[in-house]
């Protein structure tokens, strides 16, 4: 059987300064464990599960920079847990690529390709490859988004060239779903992943929508709104030169 989650009264002080800690700066467990190079559930195993027991130096260290605070907030003492092993010569503290400095956050690249073409689809959607790190002011006044809501994926396909590229990366806000305006949007359309663009059928009942290509040699298509699942909007894209 799992472990119960702990209530917030019930966790240890090291814990609950990290909740506090991650609820007064712009992240959250899930980024806050994507920017220590750790899986997305690491830290909300380790407060609410007691896995691990304490944080290792390292992943201190890497927490520390990326909440902006003394690594020290975040040790446990010598008695807690398992007794400590003498250890003459700690291991150095980690250099992680992804640890968010102040003023930054982490975005999660999710391990799937977008298809602009025939359609992909992986179940295990929220699989994280890595993470990109974008400035704040970025994030909130040019994407217009919280860097929670915001995933980084592949195109693999040619439909929506010359806009969108195979082997572009797209920034996705997951948390626009409704296609108004008309804009790209990441989909589930019954056959794979797909990114095209959206527009609304006006006045049509039950609700559709029309999936276009940029791409001439691709057809547009309908679909009952109901039978697609939109994955987020596309609000940025990178190109290798």
């Amino acid at each position: 059987m799992g472990r119960r989650k702990k209530e917030t009264g019930q966790l240890d002080p090291v814990r609950r300064r990290l909740l506090r800690m991650v609820a007064d700066s712009d992240t959250n467990l899930r980024t806050a464990s994507l920017a220590i190079e750790r899986n997305a559930a690491y830290l909300h195993q380790f407060v609410h599960r007691g896995t691990p027991k304490v944080l290792a130096e390292d992943d201190r260290e890497a927490l520390g920079e990326h909440l902006g605070c003394s690594p020290d907030l975040l040790k446990h003492g010598r008695g807690f847990g398992r007794r400590a092993r003498p250890n003459p010569k700690p291991a150095p503290a980690r250099a992680s690529p992804y640890a968010a400095p102040r003023g930054y956050s982490a975005v999660p690249e999710i391990d799937v390709r977008a298809s602009a073409g025939p359609g992909a689809w992986n179940d295990e959607f929220e699989e994280a490859a890595g993470s990109w790190l974008f400035a704040d002011p970025l994030i909130r006044h040019e994407f217009r988004a919280r860097p929670e809501d915001l995933r980084m994926i592949t195109v693999d396909g040619d439909s929506m060239e010359p806009v969108l590229s195979s082997g572009d990366r797209i920034l996705i806000d997951v948390s626009l779903k409704v296609p108004v305006p008309p804009g790209i949007f990441v989909i589930w359309d019954g056959m794979g992943l797909v990114a095209k663009r959206i527009e609304h059928v006006p006045h049509s009942d039950p609700p559709r929508v029309v999936l276009k290509s940029f791409n001439p040699e691709y057809d547009s298509y309908e679909r009952l709104a109901e039978e697609i699942r939109i994955v987020g909007r596309a609000v940025w894209a990178s190109r290798r030169l």
